[in-house]
């Protein structure tokens, strides 16, 4: 059924949301940020998300956009501009938004100075208000994460953490460009336990060079070992046209289509047997987990950082390619350190392309987030939130009848998946998907 149904051979968008930022175009930029970011209402909550792109290694695994930097100068210059451009958004921004969620990513935002980070963070905490269930999340890599710096984190009130693990096999890490022992990820949790930190997620990756089925097994012994709150289980994707970097990565090295869903398939039961729910399509939770609770109650969403339960209408991006959401579409930062630096200069702002939602866009992303999230389609609540729609809605839920009678069965709210065909999400997401061709360089589907 997956060969029948392209698994195997399709390439497709991530998904993280609708629609991919590859479909963002040039002329939503600064102009709609400002507007959007003027119409947010008075005390509604809104995420925040501050990209540092720089790390002291680039691994070559990575496809984020990031660059080395073997100097503190460079940094506390880009943080400088940061702080420039969060006091450009306060000034147009109400007073009283509250933040429900911050969120620091890269790159690796542990490469900061402790004098820098809590620089950032005073600007930070001067333009949002945090909201009653506040959370404070950061990715940090083990290897660069000392203890002045966690505990300035923590001091400011860091209460997740995401770990990169990818994967703890010798031959793996070499193969990727990453040296990461084991007892520098089990210290860095250690001394983040002993701080109060309450929730720790560990983002692992399988489709690496040489890594089989029993050197990923090894792996989640330790992970499972390690006790993460949440997993993250994510597919390598090998796209070097558009991350350079992956280039010293040999092709020949990689496991092929049917390993990769081998070894995910292993992931999945080897992590549920531990007591973990699967949440969508690459997370994991502990029942008891914020994550879990929210899949079970209907409440998932998918951004660009993956499965979440924020509930915000808007999310502000802050640095280099860094990209807002809000009710009414999209807006990205200048991707390139210096373009984005210029940018903040000239205006305090850096969007340079976006994507402004229509009616039609609001309704394709409802069917692919019902997907991702739920694995449904569910035509009764689609067709309550676009009456002017009915006629399209029914008429994809035919469709997909249609091309995947296999994959769904009707159900009382409409069209669900089989459980064992959850893997075909995002090849059946791509098939509504009315702006998918063949010309876009998109990521294996598994």
């Amino acid at each position: 059924m997956f060969r029948r149904h392209g698994l195997f051979d399709a390439r497709v968008p991530r998904y993280t949301s609708y629609p991919p930022a590859n479909y963002f175009q040039g002329g939503v930029g600064q102009r709609q940020q400002n507007k959007w970011l003027h119409a947010l209402p008075e005390r509604s909550d809104v995420s925040v998300y501050i990209h540092i792109p720089f790390c002291k290694r680039l691994c070559w695994f990575c496809a984020c956009r990031t660059q080395g930097s073997k100097t503190t100068r460079r940094v506390d210059d880009y943080v400088t501009i940061l702080r420039k451009e969060i006091a450009a958004v306060r000034a147009m921004i109400p007073s009283n938004l509250r933040m429900a969620r911050l969120h620091l990513g890269g790159g690796t935002p542990t490469i900061l100075r402790p004098q820098t980070m809590q620089g950032l963070l005073d600007e930070v905490f001067e333009t949002f208000t945090p909201a009653d269930d506040f959370e404070f999340s950061v990715e940090i890599d083990p290897t660069e994460a000392g203890e002045p710096l966690l505990q300035t984190l923590t001091g400011y009130g860091l209460n997740r953490a995401s770990l990169g693990v990818q994967d703890f096999a010798p031959a793996v890490q070499k193969a990727i460009g990453r040296p990461q022992s084991l007892e520098q990820t089990q210290d860095v949790i250690a001394f983040l336990r002993e701080s109060g930190v309450r929730s720790l997620n560990l983002d692992v990756l399988y489709g690496l060079p040489h890594q089989t089925l029993h050197s990923l097994s090894e792996t989640l012994d330790h992970v499972v070992a390690l006790a993460p709150d949440r997993l993250a289980i994510y597919g390598y994707a090998h796209v070097p046209w558009q991350s350079k970097r992956q280039v010293m990565i040999d092709e020949n090295d990689l496991p092929d289509a049917t390993a990769r869903y081998g070894l995910a398939r292993h992931a999945h039961e080897r992590l549920t047997g531990q007591g973990y729910e699967a949440i969508g399509i690459d997370h994991f939770a502990k029942p008891g987990d914020t994550l879990a609770v929210a899949a079970r109650d209907g409440r998932l969403h998918r951004n660009f950082q993956g499965y979440t339960d924020d509930q915000s209408p808007a999310l502000i991006g802050f640095g280099a390619s860094a990209i807002s959401k809000f009710p009414q579409g999209y807006a990205q930062n200048a991707p390139a350190t210096f373009a984005y630096q210029d940018r903040i200069e000239a205006t305090g702002f850096a969007s340079h392309k976006g994507y402004e939602m229509s009616v039609e866009d609001a309704l394709m992303a409802q069917m692919i987030q019902d997907l991702m999230c739920r694995f449904r389609y569910d035509e009764a609540s689609l067709s309550q939130a676009f009456p002017a729609h009915t006629a399209f809605i029914h008429a994809t839920a035919v469709s997909l009848m249609q091309q995947f009678p296999d994959v769904f069965h009707i159900s009382s709210d409409g069209l669900r998946m089989h459980p064992d065909t959850y893997p075909l999400v995002r090849v059946i997401a791509g098939a509504i998907d009315m702006r998918t061709t063949g010309t876009m360089a998109h990521s294996s589907a598994i």
